[in-house]
């Protein structure tokens, strides 16, 4: 038969298939119950700091050393504990920083004074 010619007749019954696709699971899955407990820890804790504010500086301030201990807190837990836990607790301070960014610049736009010094 001369190259590039297919044989003649009739074709397989079944045609070769492709190795099976692989399958990628995450070994440590996230549920939404530590989740649920990192969001609500997080939320307690920067109530907490956030209450020892008694203005918008110091209530900056506080937030922001809230959100540092909580990112510590997060990649500790992200190593050894419960990873749900710290998705929870990161989303959950991001938030939280995030807020207490938009009060200051709300505060700097209003008055045009930085109101962290």
């Amino acid at each position: 038969m001369p190259p590039g010619m297919a044989p003649m007749g009739r074709p397989p019954a079944f045609p070769p298939s492709l190795p099976p696709r692989p399958v990628y699971r995450e070994p440590h899955t996230i549920s939404a119950g530590p989740l649920l407990a990192g969001i609500g820890a997080t939320a307690l804790w920067f109530a907490l700091f956030g209450a020892l504010g008694r203005d918008l500086m110091s209530y900056a301030w506080w937030t922001l050393a809230a959100a540092v201990s909580a990112w510590l807190a997060a990649a500790l837990l992200t190593l050894i504990g419960n990873r749900g836990v710290a998705v929870g607790v990161a989303v959950s301070s991001a938030l939280g920083l995030s807020i207490a960014a938009g009060f200051v610049a709300a505060r700097w736009i209003t008055t045009n004074d930085w109101p962290l010094w």
